[in-house]
């Protein structure tokens, strides 16, 4: 949902705030498409989507307070809500139900160079289960990685599942994202069926990225989700 560390600070919200500025450059390229395909009830959420993941759980037993935190501190607030991020420091890609790279390498240049940052990651795909190699969409390992990792974080398995590039397929799991924030955010106290929740941004038609009414900033921790530009030197932040 955020950097590791505290989203209140400046060199996170500076980071936060070019997440932002890069999602709004992918969403404004796509709406620039359909607008130019004249596909005008198309939005960019059909073919872009961002998410993150979140646990929250009822529990009859009460954390002890600490003593060295207050009642609005981010500790007691996470106490008291029974809600926070899961972080996940692994990077992963799955492209296509064909080709899967995993590993602890960030996906970018300086991390896939070899010869800059210390990390790891592996790539594979199997020749017979590609779209080039089979009759239909690729089948394999995988595919069926994919499918258990939608299965773990949405908490149910649909038939549209097998098939992600559907429409159908997207509005479900958008649909899912957000009524799995709906239940994180919720003054309710509720056990959470999944994992996957909407990025708490909201997209324009035209492509433009702006602040979720009533979720500019994260719940409990504090600090913009499209963060703020500072004068912190680029070396700080990249």
């Amino acid at each position: 949902m955020w950097p590791e560390g505290n989203p209140t600070t400046a060199p996170m919200q500076e980071i936060l705030y070019w997440q932002g500025q890069t999602m709004s450059m992918m969403y404004k390229i796509i709406a620039d498409a359909l607008r130019k395909e004249g596909l005008d009830d198309a939005h960019p959420q059909d073919y872009l989507n961002f998410y993150c993941l979140g646990k929250r759980e009822v529990t009859a037993e009460v954390p002890a307070p600490t003593s060295h935190s207050n009642e609005n501190s981010p500790l007691r607030l996470a106490q008291k809500f029974r809600r926070f991020m899961i972080y996940v420091h692994s990077k992963g890609m799955i492209i296509d139900d064909e080709f899967v790279l995993i590993g602890s390498a960030n996906i970018n240049q300086r991390s896939l160079d070899g010869l800059r940052d210390t990390e790891i990651a592996m790539g594979a795909y199997q020749p017979h289960h590609s779209w080039a190699g089979s009759q239909g969409p690729p089948r394999g390992q995988v595919y069926g990685y994919r499918m258990s990792l939608w299965a773990e974080h949405l908490g149910t398995v649909k038939e549209c599942f097998r098939q992600p590039q559907s429409m159908e397929c997207v509005q479900l799991v958008n649909q899912m994202a957000e009524d799995n924030w709906a239940c994180y955010v919720s003054p309710q106290m509720v056990d959470m069926k999944g994992h996957l929740m909407r990025y708490p941004i909201k997209v324009e038609k035209d492509g433009r990225v702006v602040p979720l009414p009533g979720h500019e900033s994260f719940p409990d921790v504090g600090g913009k989700v499209l963060g703020s530009h500072s004068s912190l030197p680029n070396a700080l932040t990249t």
